[in-house]
């Protein structure tokens, strides 16, 4: 269940306090995922490399409290889950959104993926339109084999994750992408990023055979 957080006895209240107000409070972090599993995976049974990446990072938002936590005015709540919004190319080169609840089976999950992929490709564009805070972006550049990247935020109020991720590459027998978490600081440390990309690496060694 969804829980609002008590300030008074919530361990990460001062440096909630401290970052809440900065006006450039985001960070990124990127690093290299291995994606050899997965691209294992698409060989064999033609598992998409983008919806498995999906569910990674499903995977990794859900593993990490912090991750699904936001504020709202004075209001700080702890999501127990969080749609994944990510942006849908079209074949004129703009793109659509897609709006995809984590569903921890896979099969399940691509299932409602392929059908939310299909729809966004030619649905008007629908940036957020309710305000939701339970959810988090996700957007997949996969022509670049990127080394940073950050997002354009509307304003240091905005809490909500940013996931980018890009061009899967070979290295000798392996594979692997970068992958870029920006956050709010008042909500995440490096500690919280950190285990957000173990989970997900566990996730992508998922898809092993």
């Amino acid at each position: 269940m969804d829980q609002i957080i008590d300030l008074a006895t919530w361990p990460r209240a001062a440096q909630y306090a401290l970052f809440r107000n900065f006006q450039s409070p985001h960070y990124a972090t990127t690093v290299r995922m291995d994606v050899t599993a997965l691209m294992a995976a698409k060989a064999a049974n033609g598992t998409s490399p983008y919806r498995g990446s999906l569910y990674a990072i499903g995977y990794g938002l859900h593993a990490v409290p912090e991750l699904r936590t936001r504020f709202r005015g004075d209001v700080v709540t702890l999501y127990d889950r969080i749609a994944l919004s990510m942006t849908v190319p079209r074949d004129d080169g703009s793109f659509g959104f897609g709006y995809l609840d984590y569903d921890p089976d896979f099969a399940a999950f691509d299932k409602a993926a392929q059908a939310e992929i299909t729809r966004a490709r030619t649905a008007p564009i629908e940036p957020d339109k309710d305000g939701r805070n339970d959810l988090a972006y996700l957007s997949c550049t996969p022509w670049l084999d990127y080394v940073s990247i950050t997002n354009a935020m509307p304003s240091p109020e905005d809490c909500i994750p940013r996931i980018g991720w890009g061009k899967i590459v070979p290295e000798g027998t392996r594979y692997s992408m970068s992958m870029t978490v920006e956050v709010h600081h008042a909500i995440a440390d490096g500690l919280h990023i950190g285990r957000y990309f173990e989970a997900v690496q566990t996730a992508l060694d998922g898809f092993a055979l």
